[in-house]
């Protein structure tokens, strides 16, 4: 067996074509699933077991579960109920984008949520007693004292979850979704060579990845810029 270099090379604007999709969906599934993981943080450090219960539930399920299955959850299961065929949302959950980007989107805000949360819990004790002391209303706190060191603790975290997100995003191939993994699984059924195309997807995804690791880097330090160094 031969390895074809120039089928690697060859490939790889063919297979940057799918490049935009993979894009839209990384962003609009970190969008949607940012602003979903607030909303389920919020629920769980309300101190009310009726609104940190379904909280709790939701984050177990989509936590506890294959990504994959939950794409054909969405894509597959939903379509089965006539509720959801005459709902305002079905021109959204009969297109593939429409599934993969919700799906997506549920996983992340269960992720990020916990993130999120961990990065409250490490807010040292000491800055929250000094708030409480200032006299500072509790919503006033959190906005103003809590989450600018909570972000910022939880930065490092919330970068590796953007980097299995994308990823994740090769999972919506499985679903006729044309980004780049479905880009590539077309061109190895046309030539079939996977050892080759496969590999030209992965160096695209290893420049993608680095790209958004030095993003989340130069954030990472900017938001840090303020912090004492230990040396």
């Amino acid at each position: 067996m031969s390895f074809n270099f120039d089928l690697v090379w060859s490939s790889l604007p063919l297979i940057i074509q799918g490049l935009g999709m993979t894009l839209k969906l990384l962003f609009l599934s970190s969008l949607i699933g940012l602003f979903l993981a607030l909303f389920i943080l919020l629920l769980r450090i309300s101190g009310r077991w009726y609104l940190m219960w379904p909280a709790m539930a939701y984050i177990y399920v989509f936590r506890g579960t294959p990504l994959l299955v939950q794409i054909f959850v969405i894509y597959h299961g939903l379509p089965q109920f006539d509720f959801i065929r005459e709902s305002i949302f079905w021109p959204v959950l009969r297109e593939p984008f429409g599934c993969a980007v919700l799906a997506l989107s549920l996983n992340a805000g269960a992720y990020v949520s916990e993130i999120m949360r961990g990065g409250i819990i490490g807010v040292d004790k000491g800055v929250k007693e000094a708030a409480m002391a200032l006299g500072l209303p509790r919503w006033q706190q959190f906005i103003y004292v809590t989450s600018p060191i909570a972000i910022r603790l939880a930065l490092p975290a919330y970068s590796n979850e953007v980097v299995s997100m994308l990823k994740a995003t090769a999972l919506a191939s499985t679903i006729t979704m044309m980004e780049m993994t479905g880009v590539a699984r077309t061109l190895v059924a046309r030539t079939f060579a996977p050892y080759e195309i496969f590999i030209s997807a992965a160096l695209i995804y290893l420049a993608l990845t680095y790209a958004l690791q030095q993003v989340f880097a130069w954030i990472e330090s900017h938001a840090s810029r303020y912090v004492k160094k230990e040396r």
